[in-house]
């Protein structure tokens, strides 16, 4: 609370007030993390967009590409399934970066922006976190493709396992369970 404040507790600042109202409003929204490698986006298009002589230097380690990351595309349907679900929940994008490829880390952040807007009003604006150690965060749900790495397996919330051979092979299979929570 600011300074101006009456007897009663109550705040006579507007900007206290919309503060208070909006997160309010983001606590009765649970939290939803998203992965980003084969769950937002579509990791073998950035491969497929490579030369033959930086697919053979990189052959076991693609992820390592310098610039890799700016080249892949959204998974079918991916952007329109965030837009719906932020309707219902407070979304985060829960990723981890290679260690050795440093500029994965600015070519995501770049992709969210080119694929969802840098502003205020984008679903991801200010909300993404790339750690190792995706069970640190607190959350209700992770949709994620790899549920024994990074942490996934010790997620305190619902893991929904992503992909064409999981349990959620798809994002309309993601929205539909998800829009019945």
């Amino acid at each position: 609370m600011c300074a101006k404040q009456t007897i009663g507790g109550k705040s006579e600042c507007s900007f206290c007030n919309f503060a208070t109202l909006k997160s309010q409003k983001s606590m009765e929204k649970k939290i939803l993390y998203i992965d980003m490698d084969n769950v937002l986006v579509n990791f073998q298009s950035g491969i497929d967009k490579l030369d033959e002589k930086t697919s053979a230097e990189y052959k076991d380690h693609l992820d390592d590409v310098p610039g890799i990351f700016a080249l892949m595309d959204p998974m079918k349907g991916a952007v329109e399934a965030v837009h719906r679900l932020s309707e219902k929940y407070d979304l985060y994008i829960l990723s981890t970066a290679p260690w050795n490829n440093p500029t994965a880390w600015c070519d995501k952040l770049n992709w969210v922006k080119k694929h969802f807007g840098g502003d205020k009003d984008s679903p991801f604006y200010k909300r993404i976190i790339l750690s190792h150690h995706k069970n640190l965060c607190r959350g209700d749900y992770l949709i994620d493709d790899r549920p024994h790495k990074c942490g996934v397996e010790d997620f305190k919330g619902k893991v929904l396992h992503f992909g064409p051979d999981r349990k959620y092979k798809d994002w309309d299979s993601v929205v539909e369970y998800l829009m019945k929570k």
